[in-house]
């Protein structure tokens, strides 16, 4: 298979208590598998896809042959957006943002408070399902914005340096309806040192 199910980087139950280890076995194995898979089923339809990452699917997204594309944006997402949620998040974790993204929060958000804020509040304005994202555009900016469904920010030219999964699936099981309570304790396995190593990915690509 051109994509495989990556495992998660820790133990399902490593995030307790604010991700319980029943939704990380839900979210991993059932989810982000399922997206997995069906990306795989739609690239054997065009297997001369399948020499281009998912990334650069998503990238190229308007290149995707029309009868598969709306199942990347589906699946491609998922499997990538999948891919760093497990990766920024880890146990003990948390706690203030440090290095070059605290530099980036400070200076275009007005310090971490406020950046929490903002970010928590879009995650809990987007209806239905989707994420919520700290993007660096183009041109070098940054914004917190939201994508629905499994959307990524690739798609419109933009790096996804950080995002939270406010589909139901990611927290339902404990925070039922309570979705700022899940935003909110969130931060504490935010793993800066990927979103770090991720940064300095998008200011490379530029």
């Amino acid at each position: 298979m051109a994509f495989e199910v990556e495992p998660l980087p820790y133990d399902y139950n490593a995030l307790e208590p604010y991700i319980d280890e029943e939704t990380m076995h839900l979210h991993h194995d059932k989810h982000y598998a399922a997206y997995v898979n069906n990306l795989n089923a739609a690239i054997e339809k065009h297997p001369e896809l399948g020499n281009q990452s998912a990334e650069d699917l998503l990238r190229n997204i308007n290149q995707v042959p029309e009868d598969i594309r709306q199942t990347v944006i589906n699946n491609g997402g998922g499997a990538v957006n999948h891919g760093m949620f497990w990766k920024i998040m880890g146990p003990n974790a948390g706690g203030e943002p440090t290095g070059a993204i605290a530099d980036v929060i400070n200076q275009n958000f007005g310090g971490f408070e406020n950046f929490k804020q903002q970010f928590n509040a879009a995650g809990a304005a987007r209806f239905g399902s989707g994420w919520v994202w700290l993007i660096r555009s183009p041109n070098g900016t940054y914004e917190i914005t939201s994508t629905q469904n499994q959307n990524s920010p690739l798609m419109e030219g933009n790096f996804p340096i950080f995002g939270n999964d406010v589909w139901e699936h990611a927290y339902y099981l404990k925070y039922q309806n309570r979705r700022p309570e899940y935003l909110s304790n969130w931060w504490n396995v935010v793993n800066w040192n990927e979103i770090n190593n991720r940064l300095q990915q998008a200011n490379s690509q530029g």
